[in-house]
């Protein structure tokens, strides 16, 4: 999952986005309306956490242009402001979900999930290809029965393979889902992660290297 965190209170931002990259998730972050526009129009992220209190552009107006440009990624709101009018108010400009601060980090987490699997159709709760199974709600892995333990990044790359459903998914398209903005096009973090991946799944592989292509499980 690639989150965009648009979070005006750095330490808060810090904070959430360290969180959630310990959930496995790719996650950018910016502190006002004009980067969280550029970010969210430049990136394909899954969901979006958007502070409804942004300066340069407020959240509400960075809410409707997504809205309005049809952008993939579901907006959860976030605001100091809990009461019914303030959620209903988000909620009507075109966010999926509301969370009022101070709120609880798991809380936040499930919300982000359940979003996610609406992105664009519900992923089934376990993934399961060639003897291979995924629980992301539990961050669990099993090969044939057998616990499979993995990095954060490991579980993320083998969680897109095993939703491209058998099809190839480029290296590229590995770094922009496992990874953050900073990362370099030019690593070779892809490489190395599959590689490590394929050697805990066990044998026989499961993951495919097709050449000038990508991978596939």
């Amino acid at each position: 999952m690639r989150v965009l965190v648009a979070e005006d209170e750095k330490v808060l931002a810090r904070v959430v986005a360290a969180g959630l990259r310990r959930e496995t998730m790719a996650v950018d972050v910016v502190h006002d309306g004009d980067a969280a526009l550029e970010r969210a129009l430049t990136n394909d992220y899954d969901v979006i956490v958007l502070d409804r209190d942004l300066p340069a552009v407020h959240g509400d107006d960075v809410c409707r242009q997504l809205v309005a440009r049809r952008i993939p990624a579901r907006i959860i709101m976030l605001t100091a402001a809990g009461d019914l009018r303030s959620k209903v108010e988000g909620l009507s400009i075109g966010a999926d979900d509301y969370l009022a601060k101070p709120f609880d980090f798991p809380e936040l987490v499930a919300r982000l999930r359940a979003l996610a699997r609406r992105v664009p159709l519900a992923h089934p709760p376990v993934l399961a290809r060639a003897g291979v199974t995924l629980d992301p709600a539990r961050r669990e892995v099993f090969r044939d029965g057998r616990y499979v333990a993995l990095s954060p990044k490991e579980f993320a790359v083998l969680e897109i393979l095993l939703r491209a459903e058998g099809t190839v998914v480029s290296a590229e398209d590995l770094l922009e889902k496992a990874w953050d903005e900073n990362i370099s096009y030019f690593t070779n973090s892809v490489r190395v992660t599959v590689m490590t991946l394929r050697r805990k799944l066990g044998d026989p592989p499961v993951i495919e290297t097709i050449t000038g292509a990508g991978y596939r499980l």
